[in-house]
């Protein structure tokens, strides 16, 4: 009988938890993104994609991408990173971006998304709604225009998004079950994704990377006036996701051992700035570069909670208390 703690069991194990894992959330995703998928295909078929997105085109022109992109963003903000990569690919092949575009699409979707979900996490813990609301979109923005500032005035990142998934669901010259051939491929290429992102964050668990991310994080945080306790729970967020660090800071604050200011700086950073390992690996995947994915958002994010932590000192408590952070609701 083979040993269960032998290599091979072990790697077999995890293998086989890690596809299950990725089935589970596949599904979940899939009931929202075959919808998104199906509408989208009509809205091309009635030419009613630049009609849609025009209202977003000055916001798009803004941070230098084409208008058609606002509903990819806008699709992310209501469903989740997912259901707006779906929208890109079915808008790829018509809409070209540079590698300094993709870049920015995937920093704004990786700064605001999933609002109604995440946004009731939040609010769960204590702080404002439409303060976190305001602060998530306004943040995306700017971030989006200052990268696409500094990468054209220096010219960088000017050549063709390097897009791992290739979109085989061009409009134009394909049937339309060569389209839905294409779609499924694109799923199968989402699974195929999520499975490899949950595996590597087993992996780097393993071989104790995120605690390392915590050890150089910790500090920095409590510096900028996040308490101790919250900082820890800041670092979960930040490396693993706002759904395990904003789970495990609601429990916190219902048990009253977290001060309501610590939890509006460490969820606000949170929301700004999670998930900097899977979601960062999953928006390289349509092209974007790690310079505005990962450092442009960690660095942006650190430096946005720092002038609010110095904001909100020199401000009456009793604004912050009625726009900015509260008690978190009860069950």
């Amino acid at each position: 009988m083979p040993d269960k703690n032998s290599l091979p069991a072990v790697l077999i194990s995890t293998v086989i938890s890690t596809v299950k894992d990725a089935a589970r959330i596949s599904i979940d995703l899939f009931k929202i993104m075959i919808p998104v998928v199906i509408a989208v295909k009509i809205l091309q078929e009635l030419n009613l994609i630049s009609m849609l997105a025009a209202p977003l085109n000055p916001i798009m022109k803004l941070v230098g991408l084409p208008g058609e992109m606002g509903l990819v963003w806008a699709t992310a903000l209501i469903n989740n990173i997912y259901s707006g990569l779906i929208v890109f690919l079915s808008l790829a092949p018509d809409h070209p971006l540079t590698a300094a575009q993709a870049t920015v699409l995937g920093t704004m979707l990786l700064v605001a998304h999933a609002m109604p979900v995440e946004l009731r996490v939040v609010q769960t813990s204590g702080p404002k709604l439409l303060f976190q609301l305001f602060i998530r979109l306004a943040g995306a923005l700017l971030i989006g225009f200052l990268l696409h500032l500094i990468y054209s005035e220096f010219n960088l990142l000017q050549n063709p998004a390097r897009i791992l998934l290739t979109p085989e669901n061009s409009a134009v010259e394909k049937t339309l079950l060569q389209w839905a051939m294409g779609e499924v491929k694109n799923l199968a290429s989402i699974f195929g994704i999520i499975f490899s992102l949950l595996l590597i964050m087993k992996i780097l668990t393993k071989l104790r990377i995120l605690q390392a991310m915590d050890f150089l994080l910790r500090p920095l945080l409590t510096v900028m006036g996040i308490g101790s306790k919250a900082s820890a729970l800041t670092v979960v967020g930040l490396t693993m996701g706002l759904s395990y660090g904003g789970g495990m800071i609601i429990h916190e604050t219902k048990s009253g051992r977290i001060d309501k200011k610590d939890v509006f700086y460490s969820l606000t950073l949170m929301s700004l700035c999670h998930s900097l390992i899977e979601d960062t690996l999953l928006l390289t995947m349509i092209g974007g570069h790690i310079s505005g994915l990962f450092w442009g958002r960690l660095v942006f994010s650190i430096l946005i909670v720092a002038v609010l932590v110095q904001v909100t000192r020199i401000i009456p408590e009793s604004f912050s208390d009625k726009y900015l952070w509260g008690h978190p609701r009860k069950s």
